[in-house]
């Protein structure tokens, strides 16, 4: 059997395993039920696996029957809170919790991946580790599995993320950056309340706040070179308890993206210098924390050419899609900074089914009919990277 005639085969149980994991969506860092349906299947699929990574993490492994290097795959996880609005008759049973994100894609995709890669171990070469990563959106997952021997032994990885911008029977591979660097940054300020009518017996947070979210802006349209995308958006700001008094405390949260680290560095510096200049001139105490959530991801160029070659063979000679880049983050970054790899963007668009939402959009959904694709990519390209 070749690969066209086991993906074909395999195509009813890649969308049964997506709906189920649509309906059964959990939390980052809880995906327990999902961990034990992965388990079960890989047992099923008489596929080897140990836990690796927090609580729900998996790692399982196929040997080649052919000696050769070691390519890790990586599926992530976690739905997000988000409410359903789709209306599917397999929608999430999980009030507010949903995938959103498309995570249940990629699960069913891994999981049709390792039985395709178990029937063709035969002519596979080297071993394949098949990475069903937790917590990709708060970032804790991949760390987690690092540090728990997940590339011990691994020459390169690959993951792969579907995608609403790019249609559906595509693929979006290319070299170089490609999703940015995310970071999280935090600010409290506190001044002095008082009654709203004697506004000079306190020290107003409010006006502070109003004058720190301008400031924020000119940082990127001023002081960031424009030839580098940068983002700098403030997505919480929580000030005052009543309509007669001088607030005293306020809480600010925003998100930096970026594809260069310098400019990662300056953004950082530049934040801090206007936080304490403001705090000084409105007279508040102003404290920034910075978090640092997940480095850029710079897709590697004989890894992007590896996959390229792998998807024109399984998809077809037109199969890919121009597709630059996205401000989106993505926790497979720190594997890629242990060993060569690289991330692609699998089309699901497809207006003929009404998959034109975007992700995180409570209505997204894809063409599944595209998803066996993202199995044929996988298996291919872990078949090819012992054949350069």
């Amino acid at each position: 059997m070749n690969l066209n005639q086991a993906a074909e085969a395999a195509k009813s149980y890649l969308i049964e395993q997506r709906r189920w994991f649509h309906q059964h969506p959990e939390v980052s860092e809880k995906e327990f039920e999902s961990c034990k349906h992965i388990r079960a299947e890989l047992d099923k699929l008489g596929v080897e696996w140990r836990p690796c990574g927090l609580e729900t993490g998996t790692l399982a492994t196929i040997q080649g029957a052919k000696p050769g290097k070691t390519i890790l795959l990586r599926a992530d996880m976690d739905g997000l809170t988000v409410q359903e609005e789709t209306g599917l008759e397999y929608a999430s049973q999980n009030p507010g919790v949903m995938h959103a994100c498309g995570h249940d894609c990629h699960m069913s995709i891994m999981l049709t991946t390792a039985r395709l890669l178990n029937e063709l171990k035969e002519d596979l070469c080297g071993t394949v580790k098949l990475a069903f990563q937790p917590a990709e959106e708060v970032a804790t997952g991949a760390k987690s599995m690092i540090e728990n021997g997940a590339l011990e032994g691994v020459d390169a990885c690959f993951s792969q993320h579907v995608w609403a911008d790019v249609d559906a029977g595509t693929v979006a591979i290319d070299a170089g950056p490609k999703m940015a660097a995310a970071d999280w940054f935090l600010i409290d300020l506190q001044g002095k309340g008082s009654h709203g009518a004697a506004p000079h017996q306190g020290i107003d947070v409010a006006t502070a706040s109003s004058a720190l979210v301008e400031a924020i802006q000119t940082i990127v349209s001023r002081e960031v070179d424009p030839n580098q995308p940068a983002v700098l958006t403030v997505g919480v700001v929580n000030v005052g308890t009543r309509w007669n008094v001088v607030p005293e405390y306020c809480h600010i949260e925003g998100t930096a993206r970026c594809f260069d680290a310098g400019v990662r560095r300056q953004m950082e510096d530049s934040l801090r210098r206007i936080v304490k200049s403001v705090g000084e001139a409105y007279r508040v105490d102003a404290k920034l924390e910075w978090r640092y959530i997940v480095p850029p991801v710079n897709n590697d160029p004989a890894m992007a050419a590896l996959i390229q070659g792998a998807a024109k063979k399984v998809m077809g000679p037109d199969c890919l899609f121009a597709y630059d880049k996205t401000n989106g983050g993505e926790d497979f970054a720190y594997f890629m900074e242990k060993v060569p790899g690289a991330v692609a963007f699998l089309g699901i668009r497809n207006e003929a089914c009404g998959a034109v939402w975007t992700n995180h959009s409570g209505h997204f959904c894809v063409d599944e009919s595209a998803l066996i694709n993202g199995a044929k990519l996988f298996v291919q390209t872990a078949m090819d990277f012992n054949a350069q």
